[in-house]
Order: C-alpha cells, then sequence, then structure tokens
C-alpha cells in the first residue's frame, strides 16, 4: 500500500471516529442543568395568565423568561414576581407586541398592490381580520397570485394571507 493510499485511509478513519462521537454526544439526553428546571406552572399558579406562550426556566441561578404580553406593565410584573419569589437573576425576554391593526394592514396591502407595476390589471379586494388577510379578485396571469401573495405576507401584523382570486 502506497503511502497516500494509507494517509487517506486514516483521513477516512478519522472522520469516521469523529462524526460517530459527535452523533453519540447530540443523542444523549441532556442533564438538568444543560437545560434547566422549569418554573412555568410555578409562576401560572401565582396568576401570571396574561403572558401569552410564557416560558420560565432556571438556569445557573438566573431565571429566565420568555412570551409575548401587549403590555409592558405585565412583562414588569413577571420580574417583580421573580424577584418576591426569591430569585434575584431574572432575565426577562418577555416580548411586548403591539396589538393588530387590521385597518393599518389593509391600508398597507391596498397601496403595496396599487404600487407594484406587475399587479397591473388585477381588480383585487383586501380584508384583514386579527391579522388573517383575505384576498379576493381576478388577476391576468398566475404569476400575480405569487406576487400578491409575498407582497402581503411582508407587511408587518399580518399571521396568514387566504386568497380566492380567479384568472382572467
Amino acid at each position: 500500500m502506497t503511502p497516500l493510499k494509507t494517509s487517506r485511509l486514516l483521513l477516512a478513519g478519522i472522520a469516521v471516529v469523529t462524526l460517530l462521537v459527535a452523533t453519540a454526544a447530540f443523542a444523549a439526553p441532556k442533564s438538568q442543568a444543560a437545560t434547566g428546571n422549569d418554573l412555568t406552572p410555578q409562576f401560572r399558579n401565582r396568576g401570571l395568565s396574561t403572558v401569552d406562550r410564557l416560558e420560565v426556566t432556571e438556569v445557573g441561578g438566573i431565571v429566565v423568561m420568555r412570551g409575548r404580553v401587549a403590555a409592558r406593565a405585565n412583562a414588569e410584573q413577571a420580574s417583580q414576581m421573580a424577584k418576591d419569589l426569591g430569585y434575584s437573576r431574572v432575565a426577562n425576554l418577555i416580548q411586548v407586541i403591539e396589538p393588530i391593526d387590521d385597518q393599518r394592514i389593509e391600508r398597507t396591502a391596498e397601496r403595496e398592490i396599487a404600487i407594484h407595476r406587475s399587479l397591473d390589471g388585477c381588480k383585487l379586494s383586501v380584508d384583514s381580520d386579527k391579522g388573517i388577510v383575505r384576498i379576493n379578485g381576478i388577476v391576468s396571469h398566475e404569476l400575480q397570485k405569487d406576487v400578491v401573495i409575498s407582497l402581503i405576507r411582508n407587511i408587518d401584523g399580518v399571521r396568514e394571507v387566504r386568497t380566492e382570486l380567479a384568472r382572467n
């Protein structure tokens, strides 16, 4: 066997062993210390129900809080609750989200449709209900359906786009 073949076999063997070790490391269950203690039920039982998608974990002595609220005061209440429970280190990652403004979404969608040159000749109507946008109308070409959906999806506050578009 030539030295070149030997070195290639050696490198291939090392790569296989490395891959097996890495796979085993990722497949092994994580320890409780690495994932943290789930404190979500404790906070929910204490009346913290204003936070949507609440997740509270303790990792390395730090309480990490995640979720969404409509008002900053609710996020601050969550931090205070953690401090009242005796946790001195709190990472409050709760997002304050603005309520969905359907009229703004409709206005923005209509403006985007009107200024987009590839949608000239289309007859479209837009309706939004809690961030779910419905687009009805007639398009000249099949690709215009994709353009409309792409435009609407990129508007802040849009959760879903539903279409009933017919081809002219």
